[in-house]
């Protein structure tokens, strides 16, 4: 059905895709690192996985595909896909540093503390945080400051699903594309989709495997800094691109 240099191609689409996202942690740890933090089910984590990596990868098809019509030299696409990756990267470290503020913030806020009363002679302590359910509803700021943390939990998934669609995927046009358009289009669009899947099911079960393992340790201590320790692991992430070009 294929010629011999599709096949050949196919299995270097599978290959190169499946090592290029384990090599890369912005392909699996952000998502690992914000559900966690979340304490999303491990389904909910894949399906904003999968979400996340189909828009990375549409984002390069779809670029690929028009340089192949348009037949736009290589080292323009080249040159257009680097820019995408600095501008995903960069803005990955500064997504990073923001949610790592908010949560030093958050864990602060959350920081058990006690408090004393005294009822008909007798005195009690309870220990409680005022950002879960023991907060006082009463207070204004308590409840200002509650907005604006769900509006942060909301918009943490979609600011990566951004940037994950700005990033591309490098491997595929220069590597992938162009080669299997100068056989024949059916043989493009194979090549193509096995990298599309085997991407997407290597972050999926790169995804999974962390999850699995992170939410069987369980260090209570530590858990108010969930949310800041997804953003310095986001940060890592984009400065992993940006000065080792993982």
């Amino acid at each position: 059905m294929f010629t011999a240099e599709i096949n050949v191609l196919i299995v270097s689409a599978a290959t190169i895709a499946f090592v290029h996202t384990l090599m890369g942690p912005d392909h699996y740890l952000p998502f690992v690192s914000m559900g966690v933090a979340r304490r999303w089910t491990v389904k909910k984590m894949l399906a904003v996985t999968a979400l996340c990596g189909f828009g990375h990868i549409l984002g390069s098809i779809a670029l690929g595909f028009l340089g192949v019509a348009l037949q736009w030299q290589l080292g323009s696409l080249e040159w257009l896909e680097s820019v995408r990756g600095d501008v995903a990267a960069w803005c990955l470290i500064a997504f990073g540093l923001v949610y790592f503020a908010w949560g030093i913030r958050n864990a602060y806020r959350n920081k058990p503390h006690t408090h004393v009363h005294s009822h008909g002679g007798e005195v009690h302590v309870h220990e409680h945080t005022h950002h879960h359910a023991h907060a006082h509803v009463h207070d204004q700021k308590s409840k200002a400051l509650a907005s604006s943390d769900a509006a942060v939990n909301k918009l943490g998934p979609w600011a990566i699903f951004v940037i994950f669609v700005l990033g591309p995927c490098e491997p595929l046009i220069p590597l992938l594309m162009y080669p299997a358009a100068k056989e024949n289009t059916l043989g493009l669009i194979a090549v193509t989709a096995v990298f599309g899947v085997v991407t997407m099911l290597t972050m999926m079960l790169a995804v999974f495997v962390s999850a699995t393992g992170l939410k069987k340790i369980r260090i209570p201590a530590l858990e108010r800094f969930g949310h800041a320790m997804a953003g310095a692991t986001i940060f890592g992430c984009g400065s992993s691109i940006a000065f080792l070009g993982l």
